[in-house]
């Protein structure tokens, strides 16, 4: 049988990339190209340093473009990102906000994930909108996903009876949980090791 906590771990909302991973995915498919040209013709002089700085990109691409996700859970926003996993209890969240990223304000901190976001200006014209009037026909999936992540947080404070900016919601117990992200930051590491190594060896 499942734990209870496994049951609130459930996912109950994957969020998707509002800008798409395009650029991501292109990125580390030419760097993998580069680093595989580097390895079968190394001995032919091609230059060490090139398949370094390709696996580097490569690697800063996966981690930055196409690892970072966003999921509300039962009691949790979760926000992968670049070097850490942000675990947010969501009756804990003061406010948030879906601008050139997605703002999350708790336990007197704030967290952005890149995942949520609008351009420049449709970030400017968000500021004089509302979200509050509900999912719409047509409506962008930026401003949709907004909606989605007030009602969620909203359903989590009326469960738990607690008011946004009260004092309760900030005496909140493990109102934040963060995990590094390790393998991300020991690829990372390792790339930028090569690298030197290529340079200077």
């Amino acid at each position: 049988m499942a734990s209870l906590q496994d049951d609130h771990e459930v996912v109950v909302e994957r969020f998707q990339p509002s800008s798409g991973r395009f650029s991501g995915w292109a990125t580390l498919v030419l760097s993998a190209l580069l680093v595989v040209a580097g390895v079968a013709y190394f001995d032919d002089g091609f230059p060490a340093w090139v398949t370094a700085a390709g696996l580097l990109v490569g690697v800063l691409a996966w981690a930055a473009n196409l690892r970072p996700a966003l999921w509300v859970t039962e009691e949790h926003l979760v926000m992968r990102n670049l070097a850490e996993t942000v675990h947010i209890r969501l009756d804990a969240i003061e406010e948030l906000a879906v601008r050139q990223v997605l703002a999350v304000r708790a336990a007197d901190q704030r967290f952005v994930s890149t995942v949520l976001g609008r351009s420049w200006r449709k970030a400017i014209v968000s500021r004089r909108g509302s979200t509050d009037d509900g999912p719409r026909e047509g409506m962008p999936y930026a401003d949709w996903a907004e909606h989605r992540l007030h009602e969620l947080v909203d359903a989590a404070r009326d469960r738990t009876g607690v008011r946004p900016g009260s004092k309760e919601q900030l005496a909140l117990p493990d109102a934040v949980r963060r995990e590094p992200a390790v393998l991300p930051l020991a690829l990372t590491g390792a790339a930028v090791v090569a690298l030197l190594v290529s340079l200077f060896v």
